[in-house]
C-alpha cells in the first residue's frame, strides 16, 4: 500500500495543509468517524484483498486524530503542516500493518507508527547537526525537552531525577541539555564586522589535507619509514626474514602452522623466532634514527 497510490492520496483539499491549516483541521472533522464494526469490517477487506478504497476510508477517518498528535509537538520551531503530513504516512503505514483479528482499535495501534514518522522529522530537521543518534539518546531529547518546558534550567536535583525516570546518566542528561540550549552556527556566515568573522567556524578551521607542503611531506615521511624497515630487515637472518616477510609483509599472511611445517618445526618454535626477529628489527630501526 504505497503512500504515493492515487487511491490513498488525500484529496486536493487536505494534501496540503499548509495552505490554511484552520481550513484543513475544518476538513478533518467533517469526516465521519467509524465504528468498531465498521473499522474491523474495513481491515478485514483491506487484509484479504487489499482493496485500496478500504485502506482511504480508514486513513481518512482517523486524520483528525494525526492533528491532534501533531499539535503537541509545536514547541520545535518546525512548519506544523510538515508534521501533520508526517503523521499521515506514520498512519498509512500503521493502517498497512494493521491486524483486526488482535482485537484493538486501529487509533491505539497508529499512535506509535505516528509518532515515530513525527520523531524522525524532528531529529532530522531540528538543527543541522544531528543532536540524537542511540535509542536512548532519542528519548532522552523529547523528554528533556518537555521537562524543560517546566523546570527552564535544571538543577543538580533535577538532572539526577530525570536520569533516573529515564534510565539514563546525569552525564547523558546535562550533554543533552547543552545540546538543546545550543544554537546552530554558520560556517561562513555573512557579516559586515570584520572581527565577528573571524569567530565564524571558517575563520579557524582549516583543511590542510591537500597543502602541497604537508602531502609532500607525508610522502617524504612514508618512503623513509619504509626504508628503514627494510635496511633493518635486511640485518637479519634469512630464516628470520623469511617468517617476518611471510608473517607480516606478504599480501597473505602466512599462519605459524604453515611456516612450521615449512621449517620442519613446532609452531610455537616459528612463534619464538619470530618474537626474537621482532625484537631485533626495533633494535636496528632504533639505531638508524
Amino acid at each position: 500500500m504505497p503512500a504515493s497510490s492515487p487511491a490513498l492520496s488525500l484529496n486536493a483539499s487536505l494534501s496540503v495543509p499548509g495552505q490554511s491549516i484552520e481550513n484543513y483541521a475544518q476538513a478533518i472533522k467533517a469526516i465521519p468517524m467509524l465504528t468498531a464494526e465498521q473499522e474491523r469490517d474495513l481491515a478485514v477487506n483491506l487484509r484479504e484483498t487489499e482493496d485500496l478504497e478500504a485502506a482511504r476510508q480508514l486513513v481518512m477517518s482517523h486524520l483528525r486524530f494525526v492533528m491532534h498528535i501533531a499539535n503537541s509537538y509545536r514547541g520545535y520551531g518546525l512548519p506544523q503542516a510538515d508534521l501533520i503530513q508526517e503523521g499521515n504516512i506514520g498512519l498509512m503505514k500503521a493502517v498497512k500493518r494493521f491486524d483486526p483479528t488482535v482485537g484493538v482499535r486501529l487509533v491505539s495501534f497508529a499512535v506509535h507508527w505516528i509518532r515515530a514518522e513525527i520523531h524522525e522529522y524532528i531529529l532530522r530537521n531540528w538543527r543541522i547537526v544531528k543532536v540524537a543518534t542511540t535509542k536512548a539518546q532519542r528519548k532522552l531529547f523529547f523528554n528533556l525537552r518537555s521537562s524543560k518546558k517546566r523546570l527552564g534550567w535544571l538543577t543538580q536535583e533535577e538532572v539526577e531525577m530525570v536520569a533516573r525516570d529515564l534510565g539514563v546518566t546525569p552525564k547523558d542528561v546535562l550533554e543533552m541539555e547543552t545540546r538543546l540550549s545550543t544554537q546552530d552556527t554558520a560556517f561562513d556566515a555573512p557579516t559586515d564586522d570584520e572581527e565577528s568573522e573571524i569567530l565564524a567556524p571558517s575563520g579557524y578551521l582549516e583543511d590542510h589535507r591537500f597543502d602541497p607542503a604537508k602531502v609532500n611531506e607525508s610522502h617524504e615521511w612514508a618512503a623513509h619509514g619504509s626504508g628503514q624497515l627494510y635496511s633493518a630487515l635486511e640485518k637479519l637472518d634469512a630464516r628470520s626474514q623469511d617468517i617476518l616477510r611471510k608473517r607480516w609483509l606478504g599480501d597473505s599472511k602466512a599462519t605459524l602452522q604453515e611456516l612450521a611445517e615449512e621449517y620442519s618445526v613446532s609452531a610455537e618454535r616459528i612463534r619464538q623466532i619470530e618474537s626474537n626477529a621482532m625484537k631485533k628489527l626495533r633494535k636496528n630501526i632504533s639505531l638508524t634514527v
